[in-house]
């Protein structure tokens, strides 16, 4: 897996002066483009997308310094249309214009090519199971919240805050699927999974019920779950949960991600600073290579 991804790598360095043809580079790890966009955020730490501009900027950067090209011929052999559009990236990249760079010799950024590999770390054991289910509703309450990586995601918290006891226990009424009870979905996220781009987060409760008129439905079609067991600080624990499934556990098992929502049922200690939780992910399996 590792060395397809790495392929894929050097195709990003044959197109820096073209778009990037994700699809193709899907082909290349054996993938489907969605997962390839998922687990190379994971991995990098950036979405490809950002990876690809930032490798852009570091290449034309020192095209700038050798001077050999005129600005405008740089900026258009990586995909910029005008000279004002290279300057307002270059800049944002590495704080000085193209121009300036060039005459004063300016100190650039530089992002490195990334090459995977693997490291062996303290094993850590990762509980889960595959699950195939028929099709459910997500019911309850809906809010466009912008995706958090580390920490306690502060729109959501208000979000919840402002249901009320009524709301909560109305929508508990409806669950008759498994996971029981109230729980936390996450729908309709960017691919790029880059901090700040925003989801549709559901505080409700899976059930084959019809629902009531004032609250919010998402019909999810059947499918296969890999389903996560994690208990640790609350929501650290949860975070790198997400973090480990995409770094350690995909790249070891015959499943990738799917579109679809993703499904956490949380239960926390009294003070709320400890969680245990079940974290679904949707996948499908892949062919044996």
């Amino acid at each position: 897996m590792l060395e397809r991804l790495n392929e894929a790598l050097e195709r990003v360095e044959e197109q820096l002066g073209e778009p990037v043809d994700v699809g193709e580079l899907a082909r290349v790890a054996v993938t489907s483009e969605y997962h390839f966009r998922r687990l190379f955020s994971a991995l990098a730490g950036m979405p490809l997308s950002e990876y690809v501009r930032r490798r852009r900027l570091t290449v034309a950067g020192a095209e700038v310094l050798a001077g050999e090209r005129t600005l405008l011929d740089v900026a258009t052999r990586y995909g910029y249309g005008s000279t004002e559009a290279f300057t307002r990236a270059f800049r944002a990249m590495h704080g000085v214009g193209p121009g300036e760079a060039r005459r004063t010799g300016a100190t650039l950024s530089s992002q490195p090519r990334l090459s995977f590999r693997l490291v062996i770390e303290g094993s850590t054991t990762m509980r889960y199971r595959i699950v195939d289910r028929p099709e459910f509703r997500v019911v309850g309450k809906k809010a466009r919240v912008p995706l958090v990586h580390a920490g306690p995601n502060q729109a959501i918290a208000e979000f919840v805050r402002g249901l009320g006891p009524e709301t909560l226990a109305r929508i508990k009424e409806l669950s008759d699927q498994d996971p029981p009870g109230i729980v936390q979905v996450s729908a309709d996220l960017d691919p790029s999974r880059a901090e700040g781009t925003e989801l549709d987060y559901y505080h409700a409760t899976l059930t084959s019920k019809e629902p009531p008129a004032d609250l919010d439905v998402l019909e999810v079609p059947a499918g296969t779950w890999a389903v996560f067991e994690n208990s640790g600080p609350f929501p650290l624990a949860l975070q790198y949960l997400w973090r480990d499934i995409f770094t350690q556990w995909f790249p070891s098992n015959p499943y990738e991600s799917r579109p679809g929502p993703e499904i956490l049922q949380v239960t926390l200690n009294t003070d709320a600073t400890e969680a245990d939780a079940s974290l679904w992910i949707p996948v499908t399996r892949t062919a044996t290579p």
